[in-house]
C-alpha cells in the first residue's frame, strides 16, 4: 500500500466503542509493571486488517509503545511519520519497523528503530512487555514493545522518516468514549478501523488498533 485511496479523516463517524475509561489507579507506572509482570485471562480484539494484506508471509516487525512518566501523569508518545515515506506516508504511528536478521528479538527491535527513528537511547526504556502480534494490511506481523520512559531524555528525529514528535495524555487514549469507528469501501472490500482523534492529530488504523488492545489489557 504506497498511498491511501481515501482520506480517513473525512469518513463518517460509524459509532463511538463507548466502553469506560481505564479507572486512574491502573494508569501509573507500579500498576502497570505488576499487571504485566502477572498478566490477566484476557483477549485482544480481532480486526479485519490482517485479511487485507497481499503477501502470503506477513513482514515480522515491531513496535515501542513508550509511556512517559509526566508529573500530570502518563503520556504515550508518538510520532508523525513524512509525507514521502512508501508506507504509511504521513500517519501517526509508534516508533519502530521492520525486524532485521541481527536483531535478538522483538524487544532488541523495537529499542534499535526507536533509537534509529527518535534518537531515544535505549538505556532509558524500562521494558514492561510485549503485546499481542498485530497483523497489519500492509503485510506486516507487528510485536508492540511497552516501556515506561522517565525524564529527562533526548530525543533527535531522523527527518527522513519522522517529521514530528508528540505526546497525547494516556488517559484520553484509554478512555472507549474517545474510541471511533470508522470505516471506508475498498477495491478489496469494506475495511472498518478505529480512530483517536486528540487535537490535531489523527490516530487511526495500526496504531488505534493496537491501543485498543492496550486498553482492553488494562481494563481487564
Amino acid at each position: 500500500m504506497a498511498k491511501l485511496v481515501f482520506d480517513p479523516q473525512q469518513l463518517p463517524i460509524d459509532s463511538i466503542a463507548g466502553e469506560p475509561a481505564v479507572a486512574p489507579e491502573r494508569l501509573a507506572p507500579d500498576w502497570l509493571r505488576a499487571r504485566f509482570a502477572l498478566p490477566p485471562e484476557w483477549l485482544p480484539e480481532t480486526t479485519d486488517e490482517a485479511g487485507m494484506s497481499t503477501r502470503a508471509v506477513p513482514t515480522p516487525a515491531a513496535v515501542l509503545v513508550p509511556l512517559v512518566e509526566r508529573e500530570r501523569g502518563l503520556t504515550l508518545l508518538l510520532t508523525l511519520r513524512t509525507a514521502h515515506l512508501t508506507d504509511h506516508a504521513g500517519q501517526i504511528s509508534f516508533p519502530g519497523g521492520r525486524a532485521e536478521d541481527y536483531d535478538a528479538g522483538p524487544v532488541d527491535t523495537a529499542l534499535r528503530e526507536a533509537e534509529e527513528e527518535i534518537g531515544l537511547a535505549r538505556a532509558h526504556a524500562d521494558v514492561l512487555g510485549t503485546l499481542p502480534t498485530y497483523y497489519t494490511g500492509t503485510g506486516y506481523s507487528v510485536s508492540p514493545v511497552v516501556a515506561l520512559l522517565k525524564p529527562p531524555f533526548e530525543l533527535t528525529p531522523d527527518p527522513r522518516e519522522v517529521a514530528e514528535i508528540f505526546e497525547v495524555p494516556l488517559a484520553f487514549l484509554m478512555d472507549g468514549l474517545n474510541h471511533q469507528r470508522v470505516s471506508a469501501q475498498l477495491a478489496n472490500g469494506k475495511r472498518t478501523f478505529y480512530a483517536m482523534p486528540y487535537q490535531r492529530y489523527y490516530i487511526w488504523g495500526a496504531t488505534a488498533g493496537m491501543l485498543r488492545n492496550l486498553f482492553h489489557f488494562l481494563r481487564a
